[in-house]
C-alpha cells in the first residue's frame, strides 16, 4: 500500500493502525505500507504505472481520480457501492458511472471571522441556511474597512500555490454562474469560463485588490495575521477550527458559510481517497482490505488524527465535536450543503493549471475577457486532442 503521508506523522500512524488491525484480523493477506512525501507522490505513481509496478492499494487526491481511472491506473471498487452510499458524496471517486475510490474525510472552506468586527460594523452574521448575498458581502467589506481597525479586511490566501487556486476560487466562479468547463459533456469551457458570469467573477476578484479589501499576495502566515488582529476575515477551512478554538481570541471568532453570489453558495469538495490499482495481482485481497478499512471506527480514527470532517454519520458521532450539534458539526453541514466537486473529467489536471494561471494573471491586472478566452482555447484544445477523454473500454 502506497500513501502520500510521509512527513505527516499523525495521519500515517492512523493509517498504520488500520493496517495493523487488518493484518491481525486474518491470515490470508498481509498489507505493508510505503509512505512517500506528498510533493513527489504523484510522480512516483505515474512512473510506477508506466513500468507496471503500482502497488495493490494507493491513495489519490480526489480531483485526480478520473484521470487515473481513464489512464488505466485504477480498478473499480466492485462490491463497495453499498458501503459508499453511507459516505459524503464529495469523498466518493466516481467516473464513468463506476466507483474508483473512497475517502475517510473531507474538509470544508469557510470564512474565519472576528465576531466583534462584524458586530461593530453592524453586519449581519450569516448562517448555513442564510448565507450572505453578493451585495451583503460587499457592504460587510466596506463597513469593516471604514472602521480602520484592520490592515486587511479580507485575506483569501492568495500567496498559496498549486491546487489551492481551483479549490478555493473556482467555487466562487461557480457561485457567480460560471464554471471551469461545461459539465453536460465535458467537451468545452466556452460560455462557462469566458461568459458574462465568469467575467463578472473575474472583475470582482480583481476588485478585492483594487478596492483595498485584500492584499495582492498574502503574507507568509495568513492564519497568524488573523489571530494577531491584522485581518478581519480569513478564507480558510475546517483545518483552522482547532487552532481557532485554542487561540487567545477563541471567544471572538466564528466560522461563516461561503457567499451566495447568485447561483448558490459553493465550496470545493473532495480530498485524499483510497483506491485499488488495475494491475493488482490479488484483487480479492485488495478489496477485502478496502471493505475492512472503511468501517466507521477507522473513518473516525483517521479523521480525528487529521482534524478533518469524518465522512460518515456513524464516524462523526465518534469524533469529539463532529456529532450532531457539536462545535465542529457546522463543517459537516457546510460540506453537505455547499460542496461542489471539481470537474469530473480526466482533463481536470490541465484545467486546474490553466485556471490557476488565468486567475493569477487576472488578479495581477490582466484583462478578464481576453484572459478567460485564452484559457477556454487552451482547455478546449486539450480536451479535443484527447478525444474528450472518452473511456478506453
Amino acid at each position: 500500500m502506497w500513501t502520500h503521508n510521509a512527513g505527516n506523522d499523525a495521519e500515517l500512524a492512523a493509517i498504520q493502525g488500520v493496517v495493523d488491525d487488518y493484518n491481525a484480523s486474518q491470515s490470508t493477506y498481509k498489507v505493508e505500507v510505503q509512505a512517500f512525501p506528498q510533493d513527489s507522490y504523484n510522480t512516483s505513481v505515474t512512473s510506477a504505472a508506466s513500468s507496471g509496478s503500482l502497488p495493490c492499494i494507493l491513495d489519490i487526491d480526489g480531483p485526480n481520480v478520473p484521470n487515473w481511472a481513464w489512464a488505466g491506473y485504477l480498478a473499480p471498487l466492485n462490491g463497495l457501492e453499498d458501503r459508499a452510499a453511507d459516505f459524503l458524496p464529495s469523498v466518493q471517486g466516481v467516473w464513468n458511472d463506476e466507483l474508483y475510490s473512497l475517502g475517510y474525510y473531507d474538509v470544508a472552506l469557510a470564512f474565519l471571522a472576528r465576531t466583534s468586527a462584524l458586530e461593530a460594523a453592524g453586519v449581519r452574521i450569516p448562517t448555513a441556511d442564510d448565507p450572505w448575498t453578493k451585495d451583503e458581502f460587499a457592504a460587510a467589506l466596506e463597513a469593516i474597512k471604514a472602521s480602520g481597525q484592520f490592515d486587511n479586511v479580507l485575506d483569501m490566501q492568495t500567496g498559496n500555490t498549486g491546487e489551492w487556486w481551483p479549490y478555493a476560487y473556482s467555487p466562487q466562479l461557480q457561485s457567480f454562474g460560471g464554471d471551469l468547463i461545461d459539465r453536460e459533456n465535458y467537451e468545452s469551457a466556452d460560455g462557462v469560463l469566458n461568459g458574462p458570469e465568469a467575467v463578472e467573477w473575474a472583475t470582482w476578484f480583481r476588485s478585492l485588490v483594487t478596492d483595498e479589501y485584500m492584499p495582492l499576495k498574502s503574507g507568509q502566515d495568513p492564519a497568524q495575521d488573523f489571530f494577531n488582529g491584522k485581518t478581519a476575515l480569513l478564507w480558510t477551512g475546517s483545518w483552522s477550527a482547532a487552532p481557532a478554538a485554542e487561540s487567545d481570541i477563541a471567544d471572538d471568532v466564528t466560522f461563516l458559510p461561503p457567499v451566495d453570489f447568485g447561483a448558490g453558495a459553493k465550496i470545493g469538495g473532495g480530498s485524499w481517497q483510497w483506491g485499488v490499482s488495475a494491475t493488482c495481482s490479488d484483487m480479492d485481497g485488495a478489496l477485502d482490505y478496502m471493505t475492512f478499512a472503511m468501517q466507521d471506527e477507522y473513518v473516525a480514527s483517521i479523521a480525528e488524527a487529521t482534524g478533518t470532517i469524518p465522512a460518515t454519520d456513524g464516524a462523526a458521532a465518534m469524533v469529539d465535536g463532529y456529532g450532531e450539534g457539536g462545535k465542529y458539526d457546522i463543517f459537516r453541514v457546510f460540506s453537505k450543503n455547499f460542496a461542489e466537486l471539481r470537474p469530473v473529467t480526466p482533463g481536470y489536471p490541465f484545467i486546474a493549471t490553466t485556471f490557476t494561471k488565468a486567475a493569477q494573471d487576472i488578479l495581477n491586472g490582466a484583462d478578464p475577457q481576453a484572459t478567460l478566452d485564452q484559457a477556454v482555447k487552451d482547455i478546449d484544445a486539450n480536451q479535443k486532442s484527447n478525444d474528450n477523454f472518452a473511456p478506453t473500454s
